[in-house]
């Protein structure tokens, strides 16, 4: 089987890690398999392919749309590392407010994938690094919203103390006072 497929605490959220084969040459990977992603659970169509280059400490989100444009999303570091986090938001969860951190490498080649009804966030560990999201959903600024990426409630455990985070990021709401519209 070319990947491994890691549940996490948080249902839909799933750890990828495919099977690198190394010869003389390099390496080579299989980085996407839809018949393999289908029978673990991550049934995707990508409809568009994102790309982030961020500073060390960078930190990106926590970021979501709004139905009906929820974004899906495999997300994977193609240089460099990133703390990757996902935020149950969907209101009748048993995880709500829940979150689940994974470090994604460029040299390991996991990904993780986070369902639509989660906010999303990830923090460079790295100078240069590149990240690539894989969504199941076009863009839609009428859709997309955003949480406090420190929320005290939430408590995500951050491996940074004083990251770069953008205004916007900054001025998004905590949980509490975001709207609660997935179920």
């Amino acid at each position: 089987m070319p990947f491994e497929f890691q549940k996490t605490k948080l249902e839909g959220v799933i750890v990828i890690t495919p099977k690198v084969f190394p010869d003389e040459r390099g390496e080579f990977a299989e980085l996407f398999k839809h018949s393999e992603f289908a029978a673990n659970g991550i049934d995707v169509n990508v409809v568009q392919i994102n790309y982030s280059k961020s500073k060390k400490h960078a930190l990106r989100g926590l970021h979501y749309q709004l139905p009906p444009k929820a974004q899906g999303k495999v997300v994977q570091v193609s240089s460099g590392s990133a703390f990757d986090v996902a935020v149950d938001i969907r209101k009748d969860s048993a995880t709500y407010g829940q979150w689940v951190g994974v470090t994604l490498t460029a040299e390991e080649k996991n990904m993780l994938y986070i369902p639509p009804g989660f906010a999303h966030g990830f923090c460079a560990l790295e100078e240069n690094t590149e990240f690539v999201y894989y969504c199941t959903e076009e863009y839609s600024k009428e859709h997309e919203r955003g949480i406090f990426w420190n929320d005290p409630a939430i408590g995500i455990q951050w491996p940074v103390q004083s990251p770069i985070v953008s205004q916007r990021d900054a001025a998004y709401p905590t949980l509490a006072n975001v709207e609660k519209t997935y179920v």
